[in-house]
């Protein structure tokens, strides 16, 4: 297959690259400010927990619900439109959640939002293979999803101030005037790939359905989906919408604490994700295990939290907040699957497949908190750290379900390797060599 990347990265490149990045963080901004406003929300729509989790949830079913469709229309339309017109509608929805008074606006105004970001990351991603050369893939996949996370740090730090100033009114409208400006400066400066005759594939209905079926149907991208799936959804419930009501109203930390801890959530995340992309790029048959032990340091993060006497120290909830810093890398570990299971006129498709197993999780985490919070305390808003301790509990039935799925998708890709005659090196013989040969 012919390689139409280009041999190294020019000043348009890194424009290209650069503007969609900035599409992201504020698209990361408009999903996760609803988490930063939580307290807030409750008490402007005098909402129950399971009531403030359906906008969360509503947001995310569309989120995750759109991502395969939406990977069709990438691959077909390419990132350009799909950005610009996530920005635009995210841009939208908060306005009408700036404005909304009754609940149901409201959550109008969070579909508008998740079906907005649904059209943006992958549609980011799908720009790195086409500027950039394949040895910088890995650790560029790698700095996309998690410098884009700082769009958290906006809707934590700046966000806040201003529902805590000016008030909701003015926080969300704010937020919508960014959306807008991003949508106008990826209209100028984005393109699909830098040859002008590249472009996205014509190709009829019946086609991407067999692109569809393909893509499903090589077990590289269900490994992909089950990367996504068990490393995200921890810290993206978290700062999507329970984070911060467990920190103030569970844990007793101060708002601006909890803020703080937020923002460690996602630098931490920033700079832990180049490190984890490095050593996807040296040792591409291990990227599995470095799965494996992410899953692992969170699930030991929240069962220190877990069971903690009482509400746990500073430092403890520091370690909590590390070790889900390492779930956003981690994550992004399912789109490399996807990368190099797959040809790239299929590729959107792949990633819309692998982009809704974390947010699937998601979303069934945020509604199970909600829902066990509001069997607890009857409906009201007055759950402490003893209810929390038993909604989050719940997250280890997600993590036993993701850890089956990627070890059964992980033995079906290997058959399928030696099939094709390719031989993984011994471990040992790994940790010995700078880095294994690519695949």
């Amino acid at each position: 297959m012919t390689d139409l990347s280009p041999p190294a990265p020019s000043r348009r490149a890194w424009a290209v690259w650069g503007v969609g990045l900035l599409a992201y963080v504020v698209a990361v901004m408009q999903r996760t400010s609803l988490g930063v406003a939580g307290v807030a929300a409750g008490e402007r729509y005098d909402a129950s927990a399971s009531t403030l989790a359906s906008l969360a949830v509503v947001q995310l079913l569309f989120y995750a619900g759109l991502q395969v469709p939406v990977g069709v229309l990438l691959d077909r339309f390419g990132s350009r439109r799909l950005i610009v017109t996530g920005a635009f509608v995210m841009a939208l929805g908060q306005a009408v959640l700036a404005l909304a008074e009754p609940v149901g606006l409201a959550v109008l105004g969070r579909l508008l939002v998740g079906v907005g970001d649904a059209l943006t990351f992958i549609s980011v991603l799908r720009l790195v293979p086409a500027w950039f050369p394949p040895r910088r893939v890995p650790v560029m996949t790698q700095v996309t999803g998690l410098v884009g996370q700082v769009g958290q740090v906006l809707s934590a730090v700046p966000l806040v101030a201003l529902l805590g100033g000016p008030g909701w009114t003015v926080a969300f409208l704010s937020a919508a005037a960014t959306g807008v400006v991003v949508a106008v400066l990826a209209l100028a400066v984005v393109r699909n790939h830098p040859d002008p005759a590249v472009g996205p594939t014509r190709t009829g209905a019946r086609d991407l359905v067999a692109d569809l079926v393909t893509a499903w149907r090589h077990p590289g991208t269900r490994l992909g989906l089950w990367t996504h799936f068990t490393t995200q959804f921890p810290g993206t419930a978290f700062a999507l919408l329970w984070g911060f009501p467990f920190l103030v109203a569970g844990q007793g930390v101060a708002p601006a604490t909890a803020s703080a801890l937020l923002t460690l959530f996602v630098l931490a995340g920033v700079a832990t994700g180049p490190w984890l992309g490095v050593l996807v790029q040296r040792h591409p048959f291990r990227r599995s295990w470095l799965v494996l032990g992410v899953i692992g340091v969170n699930v030991a993060g929240w069962t220190l939290v877990l069971a903690w006497p009482g509400a746990a120290p500073l430092p403890v909830l520091v370690l909590l907040v590390l070790a889900m810093s390492l779930g956003g890398p981690g994550s992004v570990i399912g789109f490399d699957f996807a990368r190099t299971f797959n040809p790239p006129n299929r590729l959107g498709t792949a990633t819309g497949i692998v982009n809704v197993g974390g947010f699937f999780a998601s979303l069934v985490t945020i509604l199970v908190v909600g829902v066990v919070l509001d069997l607890r305390t009857g409906g009201t808003s007055g759950y402490d750290l003893a209810d929390f301790k038993v909604a989050m509990s719940g997250q280890y039935a997600l993590w036993l379900l993701g850890v089956v799925g990627i070890l059964s998708s992980r033995r079906k890709v290997r058959r399928r390797m030696a099939e094709a005659g390719v031989v993984v090196p011994p471990i040992r013989q790994a940790l010995r060599r700078r880095r294994d040969r690519p695949r």
